[in-house]
């Protein structure tokens, strides 16, 4: 999938938004299920997925993934590696055509990049309250992928929700050194590596501006950490 870039409501605490209906719907636990197959055989089929530690995935419970991303195929590729269906954060400008319906139908939310999403937020915090698995790049767009910056929309998710966060590095997605990153080679191998969940917020329940800044410098460290570990186990 593509990425994301979620903005957060003001600080203090906000009420949660109500999702506008006919825009994004509610997302379908069955969709990401279905979206789940098809990044399977995908995956699969076109390269070599090396998926480590994700046996660390909670089996059940509202969770959040929080991947780095340098290239499109990355948000597939963690779709067809989770143990279970992920509803991802999808930018506006992918729901075009009759790509749009499709998206939706697998379960995947539409998220308008520009302010504040208050139905993309809605759905998101829809998900997890229904114990689903949320998806977010939280870098905000394809990079370098090394977690240097995160926007503030994964913290609000984690703190507003609860839910743990697992991080994930996805190695090998992108060639170094190219602007616009190629597909990588048929049958290359991808390497996918889930750390261990933990918690975002500080166990004081606020969703103060201060609060949140904590707790995206605190997923910072965990997601950089991750990301070392990953790449010294798999020599990337």
């Amino acid at each position: 999938m593509t990425s994301q870039r979620t903005a957060v409501a003001p600080a203090g605490e906000p009420a949660a938004p109500t999702a506008s209906p006919g825009v994004s719907g509610a997302p379908g636990a069955r969709g990401a299920a279905v979206a789940r197959g098809i990044g399977i055989g995908l995956m699969n089929g076109l390269w070599r997925p090396r998926v480590l530690g994700a046996w660390r995935v909670p089996a059940t419970g509202p969770l959040i993934l929080a991947g780095n991303h340098s290239h499109n195929i990355d948000g597939p590729m963690l779709i067809g590696t989770s143990p279970r269906p992920v509803h991802f954060l999808v930018k506006k400008e992918a729901f075009v055509g009759p790509l749009g319906p499709f998206l939706r139908s697998i379960g995947q939310l539409r998220v308008d990049r520009s302010g504040a999403d208050r139905t993309a937020i809605s759905a998101a915090l829809e998900v997890l309250s229904g114990g689903g698995v949320l998806g977010i790049f939280p870098e905000g767009t394809r990079g370098v992928g090394d977690f240097a910056q995160l926007r503030a929309g994964l913290a609000y998710f984690a703190v507003r929700s609860g839910a743990p966060v697992v991080p994930v590095a996805v190695l090998g997605s992108a060639r170094e050194g190219r602007v616009v990153s190629a597909l990588p080679p048929l049958r290359a191998r991808i390497d996918i590596v889930y750390g261990e969940p933990f918690e975002a917020g500080d166990g004081s329940g606020r969703r103060t501006r201060s609060a949140l800044d904590a707790a995206t410098t605190r997923i910072q460290e965990h997601l950089a950490a991750h990301l070392a570990e990953a790449r010294r186990i798999t020599g990337r």
